[in-house]
């Protein structure tokens, strides 16, 4: 049974992740999002695939070699 819970709000936008078996079912990748934004009085829907081998290596080579500025950020705080 599904459970509903709140997805995450990007500004006027919400991310949600597609569940393994509405991905099969609707003939797209496993891991996929699903982007809902208003637009017109109504909500959009766009579809994004998961991120590629590539780009997790890109984003983890870039998280350790700025790790220490990141942490420095999150200190810092807002």
């Amino acid at each position: 049974m599904s459970k509903t819970v709140a997805p995450p709000k990007t500004g006027l936008s919400w991310a949600v992740d597609i569940p393994p078996d509405v991905a099969r079912s609707m003939g797209i990748a496993e891991g996929s999002i699903a982007v809902l934004h208003p637009e017109n009085g109504n909500i959009e829907v766009e579809i994004l695939p998961p991120p590629s081998a590539e780009l997790k290596e890109s984003v983890r080579r870039i998280c350790e070699e700025y790790r220490e500025t990141f942490e420095e950020l999150k200190r810092l705080g807002d």
